[in-house]
């Protein structure tokens, strides 16, 4: 007697993939929660095995979607599972997305879309977990002719020097700066030495006819701006 062929069973997820891309593609991001959202991310990674713990892992270990993005792929690697296509696949959206906000904040002179280049910091710097010095330069219709991490430091410093930043301002013609930096500590309020030291840049600059616009500091979902507060 021919023995009965048994079909292998479906593993639970079947069909996951294909509902969740249905879903993202006609309610979009916000149809998805942030797990989900890095499944999509992830699935590249893994033609098909089940990706959802390992998107709740990264999730659960970092805090945040943001913080993913954001992590480096040194601290990536360190979550079990996760390997290197799927290293690439979360740090190239990062990137994507900062390129996006880029573009919009850079398309029109930076003081008629002041949202925007919050926007932009905010996605390029927020959720760093060191400290970092950005730097966009404007020429004299205040459009950004470059936009520059000058320096990254520690959790809680980053070593900025005047000179240095009045320096590259005159190599590139630049007539004026707005200065960027992000507080890890969740705390976007301007320290003293952030006080001195924007004030001893904007020194510097204004003798060589340099404008300073402002210094942003950059903390999750909040900012601070020196000239709102009044400090320059």
């Amino acid at each position: 007697m021919a023995r009965e062929d048994k079909k292998t069973p479906k593993p639970h997820y079947y069909g996951h993939r294909s509902r969740l891309r249905q879903r993202f593609l006609e309610g979009g991001s916000e149809a998805l929660p942030d797990y989900e959202l890095l499944e999509l991310m992830l699935f590249a990674s893994n033609a098909r095995g089940d990706v959802k713990p390992l998107a709740k892992a990264l999730i659960e270990r970092f805090g945040s979607i943001q913080r993913v993005l954001s992590a480096t792929p040194l601290q990536l690697a360190e979550t079990k599972g996760l390997k290197e296509t799927g290293i690439v696949a979360i740090k190239a959206a990062q990137a994507a997305g900062q390129r996006l906000a880029r573009a919009e904040a850079m398309e029109r002179p930076v003081m008629s879309s002041w949202q925007k280049v919050l926007d932009y910091c905010r996605a390029s710097m927020a959720h760093e977990v060191n400290e970092a010095f950005r730097l966009l330069f404007l020429d004299r219709r205040n459009r950004v002719i470059a936009d520059e991490v000058q320096q990254r430091g520690t959790v809680d410093h980053t070593p900025v020097y005047p000179r240095e930043v009045v320096r590259r301002a005159l190599e590139l013609g630049a007539t004026a700066i707005i200065m960027v930096h992000n507080h890890p500590s969740g705390d976007a309020t301007p320290s003293a030495s952030d006080i001195e030291m924007t004030r001893e840049v904007q020194k510097a600059a204004r003798g060589l006819g340099i404008s300073l616009h402002d210094h942003i500091i950059i903390c999750g979902g909040e900012h601070s701006s020196m000239k709102g507060l009044g400090l320059i």
